[in-house]
C-alpha cells in the first residue's frame, strides 16, 4: 500500500469509538432504560435535530423524557476502538495533521474527546452539531478541506459507512472502509483494524 498521505481524517462512531450505530445500539436503549420514550422514531428524529445543531442536548433529553443530569452516564457508555490511541499518537509524533469529521451533538463530541483525553491528538474537529451539516452532505467535507488548507489528494478519510466514503471520494480524497464489508472497487481500501493505518503516511 503506497505511503502517499500526509493528513488523516477519521469518522468518530465506528472508527474512533467502538460503536458504529450509537443511536440504535446505545442511545435508544439508554432512553428506554431511564424512563424515557420507547418510540424509536421519536428518539431518532430528535437526535437528528440535535446532531444538526437545531436544538441543544438539554432539549433533546427533555423531549425524549430523560433527566438531562444523566447525560454523563450516557456519554460514559462509549469506548475507544482498540488501538486507536496508538494510531493517533503515531502521526502526531511526526507532525502530521489528524482531524475528525463526525455526525454528533456538539456537546457530546466535546464531552467524549475530553473524557478520553483526545483533544491534543487532533488538530481539527468538524462536527455536524457545530456546522449544521451531516454526512454524507458534500458541504461538511468541503468545510473540512477549507479548514485543513491542504490538497484533497493528501488526505486519507476513514469511515465505517460506505455512503460517506462514496461522497467524499467525489472531492478527490482517498478513502478506507473500517469494517468487514467487501472491497467494492480498487480505489477503496478495506481495513479490519485501525492498526492497519500504521505506515500508510509519508
Amino acid at each position: 500500500m503506497p505511503n502517499d498521505f500526509s493528513v488523516l481524517a477519521l469518522d468518530a462512531m465506528g472508527v474512533i469509538y467502538q460503536t458504529g450505530d450509537d443511536v440504535a445500539d446505545l442511545l435508544t436503549p439508554f432512553v428506554a432504560a431511564h424512563g424515557g420514550s420507547t418510540d424509536r422514531e421519536l428518539v431518532e428524529r430528535t437526535y437528528l435535530l440535535a446532531s444538526l445543531g437545531a436544538i441543544p442536548a438539554m432539549q433533546f433529553w427533555r423531549i425524549v423524557g430523560v433527566d438531562p443530569a444523566l447525560e454523563d452516564s450516557y456519554v460514559g457508555l462509549h469506548c475507544l476502538t482498540d488501538g486507536i490511541r496508538d494510531v493517533l499518537i503515531w502521526p502526531r509524533n511526526r507532525g502530521l495533521p489528524v482531524c475528525c469529521i463526525s455526525d454528533d451533538f456538539a456537546e457530546w463530541s466535546v464531552s467524549l474527546r475530553r473524557r478520553f483525553c483526545l483533544e491534543d491528538l487532533f488538530g481539527s474537529w468538524f462536527v455536524s452539531g457545530e456546522l449544521g451539516i451531516r454526512k454524507a452532505d458534500m458541504a461538511i467535507y468541503q468545510a473540512a478541506l477549507g479548514g485543513l488548507c491542504c490538497g484533497s489528494g493528501e488526505i486519507l478519510f476513514v469511515d465505517d459507512r460506505v455512503r460517506n466514503l462514496d461522497a467524499v471520494r467525489k472531492l478527490g480524497l482517498a478513502t478506507a472502509c473500517l469494517k468487514t464489508a467487501p472491497n467494492l472497487d480498487g480505489a477503496r481500501r478495506r481495513l479490519t483494524s485501525v492498526r492497519e493505518l500504521f505506515g500508510m503516511f509519508r
